[in-house]
């Protein structure tokens, strides 16, 4: 039957693997009803070189479902990935819609050194 997420891994699924083909760093995104969550993975897809997430102590005192923590977690990985060396990226949705919190986590890390 018909299931929003396996609609939704279904969507991402092409994506990763375009991204694979191109062999860049992948930052990802995931989103819950409650936080949001960044990783930048490394091109083989085998280590996690920087993660943020609104879990963090430093984001946790205020709201953490809404887009200004997303745009607060899109400048932290910025800044966490240009400390690893990291300023080229391939940018995964994982089926999520470019809007909203996705969208502002995704203009934060651009604003913030990222590119992609």
């Amino acid at each position: 039957m018909f299931d929003k997420k396996a609609a939704r891994l279904r969507r991402a699924k092409k994506t990763r693997a375009h991204i694979r083909f191109l062999g860049v760093h992948r930052l990802t995104v995931n989103r819950t009803p409650r936080h949001i969550y960044a990783q930048i993975i490394s091109p083989n897809g085998g280590e996690v070189i920087a993660q943020a997430s609104t879990l963090d102590s430093s984001l946790r005192s205020g709201a953490t479902g809404n887009a200004d923590a997303a745009t607060s977690v899109g400048q932290m990985i910025a800044e966490r990935a240009k400390a690893a060396g990291i300023t080229k990226v391939a940018f995964d949705r994982s089926g999520f819609k470019y809007h909203g919190r996705v969208k502002a986590l995704a203009e934060a890390a651009r604003e913030n050194g990222l590119e992609f």
